[in-house]
């Protein structure tokens, strides 16, 4: 029978297998890979994000003699959040590694540490879809508790701002001028940013399985890639799913949550529109673990600890902590659309 005692080893210090989970394969997930939001690594649970409103204004004429018109200063504050705490473990007992023969050190060692790294790599990977949870709420301007309708933070209202309406494509309607749709989100989006957008700035959009599909299909759509060499784009399109399509200068993605389409997605009918390349819309906070190792470091990502039971030896837990805080410091350039 496996002994406990091996959990004494360093490879299961939570220093070694902190490094070991950010290692961990996980499956890749958009929003992660577009690479939105910029981390920030903190020192502390508290973080302030400072605001600074210096709009343009025009210089009123004047006459020869006259004293110029006075700068005025810029309305400033600072909002504070503070980071997520999510956690999450599980619990391996001495009885389900009975079966591995003490003979050598390294092998007991090897075939134990197997089978916690694979339980760890399961809660690593439930901590990765939480993360995407997370992301898909702070590009909508709304951070949400795992149960869909708690409000962790609405960053329309704790910026001050009013969350623009939906935009409704009316994709069942023959003759919409999808085209000037997307140029109506393009301009107000860019309009709202008051400087955020870059020349490398661009608009995506995160589509529902029905938005996507009526969008794809649309007649003006179909008419407008006609006869160019776009058009393989949108016959490629409409052939898959959960591909990209872009049109009006927006890229729109077939949306893929989890698959019961429901605990992370976009509803069926809707468009989440965001910028991409925006410098300080999107942000992600990571602060340091609440353990004596990590006190007033700089935060990572995730951080895992192993905890024996030194009494009897009857088990031992592998848990994952992780400290983000996934914020959209500018929710004035968001938008939203609806099919009809």
């Amino acid at each position: 029978m496996a002994s406990m005692d091996i959990f004494n080893n360093s490879a299961f210090s939570m220093v070694s297998l902190t490094g070991a989970v950010n290692k961990l394969d996980y499956q890749p997930q958009l929003l992660g890979e577009l690479g939105i939001f910029e981390p920030m690594p903190v020192r502390t649970r508290t973080v302030f994000v400072d605001r600074r409103d210096g709009a343009l204004t025009l210089i009123p004429t004047s006459a020869t003699g006259e004293a110029p018109s006075e700068l005025k200063g810029d309305d400033r504050d600072a909002v504070p959040l503070k980071t997520t705490r999510l956690a999450k473990g599980f619990t391996l007992y001495a009885e389900e590694v009975q079966g591995v023969r003490a003979f050598g050190s390294e092998t007991e060692l090897e075939q134990v540490q197997g089978e916690y790294l694979r339980r760890l790599a399961r809660v690593r990977g439930d901590m990765e879809l939480t993360h995407e949870y997370h992301r898909l709420g702070a590009l909508q301007g709304k951070l949400l508790d795992s149960d869909g309708t708690s409000v962790v933070y609405d960053y329309f209202d704790r910026f001050g701002v009013v969350e623009p309406a939906a935009i409704n494509f009316a994709l069942t309607t023959s003759t919409t001028d999808v085209h000037g749709k997307c140029k109506e989100i393009s301009r107000g989006m860019a309009r709202s940013s008051r400087g955020a957008f870059t020349p490398a700035t661009q608009i995506h959009a995160l589509a529902g399985d029905l938005f996507y599909d009526l969008l794809t299909t649309h007649p003006n759509v179909e008419k407008f890639y006609l006869n160019q060499q776009a058009a393989r784009d949108l016959q490629a399109a409409q052939g898959q799913v959960f591909e990209s399509f872009r049109i009006g200068g927006i890229t729109f993605h077939n949306y893929r949550g989890t698959d019961d389409n429901s605990t992370v997605a976009v509803a069926t009918n809707e468009a989440k529109f965001f910028p991409v390349n925006a410098p300080g819309v999107f942000k992600k906070a990571m602060a340091p673990a609440e353990f004596g190792p990590y006190v007033n470091t700089l935060g990572v990502d995730t951080y895992a600890m192993n905890i024996p039971d030194r009494d009897r030896q009857a088990w031992t837990r592998g848990e994952i902590y992780s400290y983000p805080l996934y914020l959209c410091q500018r929710p004035e350039v968001l938008r939203s659309g609806v099919s009809s």
